[in-house]
């Protein structure tokens, strides 16, 4: 499973304005998770807020019963505080093997609302038309998940064909294609996957989605993938287990946290409880 780019966007009233290369590696990036989510809150126990990641994993572990009530639809309907304290009591689990649907979300700003958080610079120019996209709009109909090939250490994203894309991409006959839930979808973005330190609570281990090393893997292509690389957005995400075949994960851009985002697999029920989830570690 890849991580798509994000674009670089700054976000004023719901509107993306133009930033630079970012802007859109950062939008295809968002891709993989999508925005603000309806549902309502799961049945979890959390502490106050700003409390301590450790302090919560010690003092607050996820039952068998609050992980089940968790769900991509409802972790959004939650502040980006109570987002965190989920995360800190996950673990990484092993990593993901196969296709997996993808959804996001962003951090929620103090009126509640979801926004990507601002990266600067102008689009390219030709790409002045994504101004006018709502960053949720363009994140829900680019990216729509992930393919790991956990035997390979590699991920590639899940983006959809469609002609807001076309205008980048040459040759587009040779891009691998796969379908899933009766959607055919680009595998684009090709990144590496390793079990790894976590950067939101170190010395805590993640499931790391790096795209710094991508030019490297079979069928990079420089565009668009490099802007999720080293010369790009410099991606990296982390995930964790919530209980199996479905994760939570968190996308950086160089060092700061961009947003949040989801992996289900559909082969899987998803109300399903993982009475071992939170004993598993990276394999």
């Amino acid at each position: 499973m890849t991580q798509s780019p994000l674009l670089a966007i700054d976000s004023v009233d719901g509107i993306v304005t133009p930033l630079d290369m970012r802007t859109i590696a950062v939008a295809v990036l968002v891709l993989g998770l999508t925005a603000c989510g309806s549902g309502a809150r799961p049945a979890v126990r959390f502490a106050p807020a700003n409390t301590d990641p450790r302090q919560v994993r010690r003092d607050l572990p996820l039952t068998a019963a609050e992980r089940a009530a968790l769900t991509p639809a409802n972790l959004q309907a939650l502040t980006q505080d109570q987002v965190n304290q989920i995360y800190a009591r996950l673990t990484a689990g092993p990593i993901p093997d196969g296709a997996y649907r993808g959804d996001l979300f962003f951090p929620r700003d103090a009126n509640g609302r979801a926004r990507l958080r601002e990266m600067a610079g102008p689009l390219p120019p030709g790409l002045a038309h994504l101004a006018t996209l709502r960053v949720e709009r363009l994140a829900r109909a680019l990216w729509r998940g992930k393919v790991f090939y956990r035997s390979q250490g590699i991920v590639r994203n899940r983006i959809e064909d469609l002609a807001i894309l076309k205008p980048l991409l040459r040759e587009r006959e040779t891009i691998p294609r796969l379908s899933v839930d009766g959607r055919t979808t680009w595998l684009l973005f090709p990144a590496r996957i390793a079990c790894e330190p976590s950067a939101f609570d170190p010395p805590q281990k993640s499931v790391i989605v790096d795209y710094s090393k991508s030019e490297n893997i079979e069928g990079y292509r420089d565009i668009p993938d490099r802007l999720a690389g080293a010369n790009g957005l410099k991606i990296r995400d982390e995930v964790r287990i919530v209980r199996p075949g479905f994760y939570l994960g968190r996308a950086y851009f160089g060092d700061r946290f961009g947003l949040n985002f989801t992996l289900l697999d559909p082969a899987l029920d998803s109300t399903a409880a993982a009475s071992a989830a939170g004993s598993e570690v990276c394999e």
